[in-house]
């Protein structure tokens, strides 16, 4: 055994090099024009039936209106009721035949089962899961003062459980999963480590998912970096375990060149429409993602001198 990985690690690397080199050329141009095709014959949103959840504020709530605008039906999942309904209002001033209100809580297995019964029901059938919620969580990982805190219960189960009870229904009618996750996924972000793993998990599920479902159901994975929402006005979960909205936090963001909510939503619902499996916003962030993987020791160094020379306190008396 340890000889045939000894061959392995001499013969493997040049062959995929090779295979590389040579496949690259012809698959780039396959995927061209198979960009070309979706970009052309988008998919055709009106009648379809969309459910949003964190439909209440930020990235979710522009989401409802883009779908709106296209006339699909929605359904609209938060915990804020009153907040949601004002969305569904609006929604359906902008287009949307039929829009249902679910107050719900994400992180609760029985609850997801319910809402996607509830929307089965009412429209009879389920064409676009948008599992949007979430929660923010900035602090040194050694800082948290509760390291139970529900983080990756909003964030990763938040999605994975409304994913688990809608898959038979999506399979029924082709349907799609569009996911939120975050440039934290995959970037290093120091004083977001609980958040980057909440989202580098659903990152990761859903491409072993995308492979599992095959053509039945399509995915594309979200990738924001910074766009005006209420996490980046600051509402944050605190380092006590509760959610508020932290003013140091809002003065360090301010300056940096946010991208518009609406402008975020109508990238990813065009990036839905075409079938992407991939989707990064502002688009610029992906020269990030080639800084991460071709030099990932100059942006750990980055990060060590910044964090050297600018101190954050976060939490205050």
């Amino acid at each position: 055994m340890k000889l045939i990985h000894k061959l392995l690690n001499f013969v493997l690397p040049p062959i995929t090099v090779f295979a590389i080199c040579l496949i690259l050329p012809f698959l780039s141009i396959f995927k061209f024009f198979d960009y070309i095709f979706r970009y052309l014959f988008p998919e055709n949103l009106k009648g379809k039936v969309v459910l949003i959840t964190g439909a209440s504020s930020g990235i979710g709530e522009h989401l409802a209106y883009e779908y709106a605008k296209k006339g699909a039906n929605l359904a609209l999942v938060a915990r804020r009721e009153d907040t949601l309904r004002e969305v569904a209002n609006k929604s359906a001033q902008l287009g949307s035949p039929d829009v249902l209100v679910i107050r719900a809580d994400v992180s609760q297995v029985d609850q997801c089962k319910q809402f996607i019964e509830v929307v089965v029901n009412h429209f009879g059938r389920l064409d676009h899961l948008v599992c949007n919620a979430g929660i923010g969580f900035h602090c040194a990982f050694e800082d948290a003062s509760n390291v139970t805190n529900f983080v990756p219960d909003v964030n990763f189960w938040g999605s994975i459980y409304p994913t688990y009870f809608a898959i038979p229904y999506l399979k029924r009618f082709k349907g799609k999963i569009v996911v939120n996750a975050s440039v934290a996924g995959w970037m290093i972000q120091p004083r977001v480590t609980i958040y980057g793993a909440s989202k580098a998990a659903l990152i990761n599920f859903y491409d072993n998912l995308r492979v599992e479902l095959a053509r039945k159901v399509s995915i594309t994975i979200v990738s924001p970096g910074f766009v005006d929402s209420e996490l980046s006005r600051g509402k944050l979960l605190t380092m006590r375990g509760e959610v508020e909205v932290d003013p140091m936090i809002r003065k360090i963001l301010r300056g940096i060149p946010f991208e518009s909510t609406r402008e975020c939503a109508k990238a990813i619902v065009a990036a839905a429409s075409r079938g992407d499996k991939y989707i990064t916003e502002p688009w610029w962030y992906n020269v990030l993602y080639l800084l991460r993987i071709l030099c990932p020791d100059m942006l750990e160094w980055s990060y060590h001198l910044l964090l050297s020379t600018c101190e954050i306190p976060l939490e205050r008396d």
